[in-house]
């Protein structure tokens, strides 16, 4: 093992949220900062096409720019019988930039009572009020002035034009709006239910603008005092006293020990966590079991797993209705509404109107509506399955393992089958039916040659079936599975959510911020790490709660904000 010169602050994982820290942090010339990144870099100089194209379907699920062995349990089986629960692959970034180098590039924020809720829970500093400027910090809106947007941040924020909606986009908005949804202009105006143009996060001529780009720019990356390591991992912390005094990082050359006067950690809401337990601090038991030893007990590691469960709806799109445009972004509107169920929140539930399934032909041919629970209650854990840091640890999401999240996931599709059953959806749609992403569909989805070959043949195949198109889709798509079934039968439909519902590549929560006399609280309101001095989080996985939002920007917010308390000596 060599040993490189030693650094102020050592930031593990090149993510949204790493890029943003090491950005800020080397502002202060006096004060070395390195940067440690598992994927391949990303920069300026060198944007491969899927990550460049505003159409993100491809780029998630490129195997060079994700965890290739990542994966978890999604549901809980039927209420009804307990079916054997079969981990699903879970796609997460492992590229510099992070998700925002693969996502769907969306911007929105979350209500500001996400955010109030986090102060309510005891983190000082976290309410809407506190958070907005770091918000505003972050973007340059294309669109909007006032209050609630920033105009000269790094990252442009641009919404879909209505006179760019494809005719199926149109036609659901439409539909959407008679059946009593209000017509917005802005997700990140006031908080308020109906229908958007969706905001994400592009340059001008529509391509991706990853952080790895927008912060990490050429003159940042020239800054003498910042030191960026790609194609290598974090194995461990190092750990003397109770104190971090940096990391062993495997690195193309080998591995190395990089000291560090304050390690900060941004591996996300999975592999931080991972990390930590690898390293010692976790819950005592859990490590035992994964053959590690103790050295800072804290049982909240790896627990409060959150997610934002999902399941949808799509139909054969009709020729003049398709989206053509092989790298235009897919997500073009969305529909924020409210469950009203319980003490629910205001904005709880969402629905991405899709007007393209997939890169390949049959993804081309098929529309949309994709439902997902905006505020969940469920909760799961990551746990470490050995102390080889090869060795992906064991996620269970436990998705719908709350009754609020089951039923108002099953609503949301009833909503979804109401606009397909709209008698002026027939002009653009066939029939709708359940689309679930399961190991299947990831498989022929996977971007090759081959199957670019076989989703062409069978697109060609769905345009020419005419009447037995129905019958084709049911038998080689839903495996019989029929959305007139599962609206007419409740059972059926229970079993099919908690075995189908997958997430929306949202994981947070696992070491979460609370105050110190919450035993489960990882992390103080600064993301300190509670009984360990040196080491701070900063990524989605110190959220408490999750917003009702894609996790991007807050993500990229909370960086922001922590990297602000450090250099103010928080």
């Amino acid at each position: 093992m060599s040993m490189i010169e030693a650094c102020d602050y050592l930031i593990l994982g090149g993510g949204s949220s790493g890029c943003v820290l090491a950005a800020r942090l080397s502002e202060d010339p006096t004060r070395k900062v390195v940067l440690v990144e598992a994927g391949p870099d990303i920069s300026e100089a060198d944007v491969p096409a899927d990550i460049a194209s505003s159409y993100p379907g491809r780029a998630f699920l490129n195997p060079h720019f994700i965890w290739p062995q990542l994966t978890g349990l999604m549901g809980l089986g039927s209420r009804n019988a307990e079916p054997k629960r079969i981990p699903r692959r879970y796609e997460q970034a492992r590229v510099m930039g992070g998700g925002s180098a693969i996502n769907a590039m969306a911007a929105n924020r979350g209500a500001p009572s996400d955010y109030d809720e986090w102060a309510a829970l005891g983190l000082s500093g976290w309410s809407w009020e506190e958070v907005l400027p770091f918000f505003r910090k972050i973007e340059s809106d294309r669109d909007f002035d006032g209050p609630l947007h920033g105009k000269t941040g790094p990252l442009p924020v641009r919404r879909a034009k209505v006179k760019d909606r494809t005719p199926f986009i149109a036609a659901a908005c439409e539909v959407l709006q008679r059946q009593g949804h209000a017509v917005r202009e802005d997700q990140n105006g006031v908080w308020e239910d109906g229908i958007f143009p969706v905001a994400i996060a592009s340059a001008d001529d529509g391509g991706r603008v990853p952080v790895s780009l927008a912060f990490l720019t050429r003159e940042v990356r020239a800054r003498p005092n910042l030191i960026i390591l790609s194609q290598s991992s974090a194995q461990r912390l190092v750990l003397k006293d109770k104190r971090v005094t940096g990391a062993q990082i495997a690195t193309p050359a080998g591995l190395q020990l990089i000291d560090a006067r304050e390690t900060i950690v941004t591996c996300g809401a999975i592999h931080t966590p991972a990390l930590l337990m690898r390293s010692g601090i976790g819950p005592s038991v859990d490590l035992a079991r994964a053959g590690v030893q103790t050295l800072v007990a804290s049982p909240g590691v790896g627990r409060n797993l959150m997610e934002h469960p999902s399941l949808a709806l799509s139909a054969f799109l009709k020729p003049h209705a398709r989206l053509h445009e092989a790298t235009r972004h897919q997500i073009q509107a969305c529909l924020r509404f409210s469950s009203q169920l319980g003490d629910c929140p205001q904005g709880d539930m969402h629905m991405a109107i899709v007007a393209k399934s997939a890169w390949h032909h049959v993804g081309q041919r098929l529309a949309t509506l994709f439902v997902w629970v905006n505020k969940p209650y469920s909760r799961g854990q990551v746990s470490l399955r050995s102390h080889d840091p090869s060795a992906e640890p064991d996620v269970d999401f436990r998705l719908l393992s709350d009754e609020r999240d089951r039923q108002r996931l099953a609503d949301g599709i009833r909503l979804a089958a109401k606009v397909f059953a709209d008698s002026s959806m027939r002009a653009v749609t066939g029939h709708a039916f359940p689309a679930a992403f399961s190991d299947r569909v990831r498989k022929i989805s996977t971007p090759s040659p081959m199957n670019a070959f076989q989703t062409a043949l069978f697109g060609i195949m769905l345009d020419l079936a005419g009447p037995l198109r129905n019958r084709l889709i049911h038998d080689v798509i839903t495996r019989g599975v029929t959305l007139d079934a599962l609206l007419a039968d409740e059972r059926m439909m229970d079993s099919f959510l908690t075995q189908a519902a997958g997430g929306v590549w949202h994981a947070s929560g696992t070491c979460r911020m609370g105050p110190m006399s919450d035993p489960l609280s990882v992390c103080d309101s600064a993301g300190r790490v509670l009984g360990v001095e040196g080491l701070r989080i900063a990524d989605a996985s110190i959220m408490p709660t999750i917003p009702c939002a894609n996790t991007n920007m807050p993500t990229i917010m909370i960086a922001e904000r922590i990297s602000d308390l450090i250099a103010r000596g928080a």
